[in-house]
């Protein structure tokens, strides 16, 4: 039996407050509805919405997480989740620790930089900024190949991140927000539009790194990322994929190409371990500084203000105009002049015609002579 798709939900932020306060990960709240970890967490991110008999059982789920509970839960997570949630995993990419997704969805050391109470909005800001952003932009650098690009994206992440902080603290991943924004700035197609993309950038010193990375930028863009993500930054399958928010199969298919089309060009890549060993090494030999966290921060403000100042003037614009044409408008309702008829009996009007030779040449006669000759008209005093 098909449960009809107007089978009411609480909202996509509701839903994780209700598995949280009931203690649940949502590897547990998957396998009491029979749907995967990265399907619960697109339901509470709001990117999909459940249909079906899953909507029914998720429905349910959630109506039976409003009653209070006098005992743990009966499903468990399964055995590969507790293990991973107890041996969280950080891959090295440029030289530095990349938090990777847990079980649950969120990065072991980053979860509660948003949460601890003793610290500032600032404070907690800038511990996450200070952790991921080294590694990030260096990351970046490798899917654009452009340095500059890769600092400005990393900052515009950032910048979005702390006008979104409430929403980004609480986040069970929060380095994966910012690397998710960053990654979508900077593969973004307008940037070939700007004047400073169109003169290439230096490339690496070594021959083999420049080999490499011109063997890696000719990647598709979603290829690309997909391999850092996979084999640089350590993710596994199923976060990969719904951070590039494709399927669990089409990320697989995506990462078996690009590494054929690596190991086409070097057959010495071809095992995943030296591929991201050389790609750990060239990303660390770029001298990639990220910006001052203060300065991300005032940034972001600046540009918030920006925002606001253009987004009311643009209102006062639209006013001035509206009450503008409000006040020329007409307030009542003018019949249209009805065109003209012929009314019979009355001679049409006749303009005066040209004058004839004749009339012309006496008309001079007079203007020459009774303005100017002698023979001007006298009065008679008799």
């Amino acid at each position: 039996m098909t449960q009809s798709p107007d089978t009411p939900l609480p909202s996509p932020k509701e839903r994780r407050r209700l598995r949280e306060a009931q203690s649940l990960t949502q590897a547990q709240l998957a396998a009491e509805v029979g749907v995967s970890r990265e399907t619960v967490r697109s339901w509470e991110t709001g990117r999909t919405t459940p249909r079906g008999s899953k909507r029914e059982a998720y429905a349910k789920a959630l109506a039976g997480l409003t009653a209070p509970k006098t005992e743990p839960p009966a499903v468990k997570p399964p055995a590969e989740a507790s293990l991973r949630q107890e041996q969280p995993v950080r891959a090295p990419v440029g030289g530095a620790l990349v938090p990777v997704s847990t079980a649950d969805g969120g990065p072991e050391g980053t979860e509660d930089l948003g949460a601890t109470p003793t610290l500032t909005p600032s404070q907690a800001f800038d511990a996450l900024y200070a952790f991921c952003a080294p590694a990030l932009v260096r990351q970046t650098y490798l899917l654009t190949g452009r340095r500059e690009l890769a600092r400005e994206a990393v900052e515009r992440a950032f910048q979005l991140a702390w006008q979104r902080w409430p929403e980004v603290a609480v986040d069970r991943d929060p380095g994966g927000w910012v690397r998710a924004t960053a990654y979508e700035y900077a593969l973004s197609p307008w940037h070939r539009l700007r004047p400073r993309h169109r003169h290439p950038e230096p490339p690496p010193a070594d021959a083999a790194d420049r080999v490499l990375l011109d063997a890696f930028l000719k990647l598709p863009p979603a290829h690309r990322r997909t391999l850092l993500l996979y084999d640089g930054v350590g993710l596994g399958l199923p976060e990969t994929a719904a951070e590039t928010e494709a399927s669990t199969p089409v990320a697989a298919n995506r990462l078996l190409h690009a590494r054929g089309a690596i190991a086409a060009r070097l057959p010495e890549l071809a095992a995943p371990e030296e591929l991201h060993r050389r790609l750990t090494a060239l990303a660390s030999g770029e001298r990639l500084r990220a910006a001052r966290p203060p300065t991300v921060r005032t940034g972001s403000e600046q540009r918030a203000r920006q925002w606001t100042r253009a987004a009311i003037a643009f209102t006062v614009v639209i006013i001035s105009a509206t009450a503008l044409t409000l006040r020329d408008a007409q307030d009542h309702y003018e019949p249209p002049v009805a065109p003209g008829a012929t009314v019979q009996g009355v001679p049409p009007r006749v303009a005066p015609g040209p004058l004839s030779r004749q009339e012309l040449e006496l008309r001079a006669k007079l203007r020459a002579e009774l303005l100017n000759g002698p023979e001007k008209l006298m009065p008679d005093d008799h």
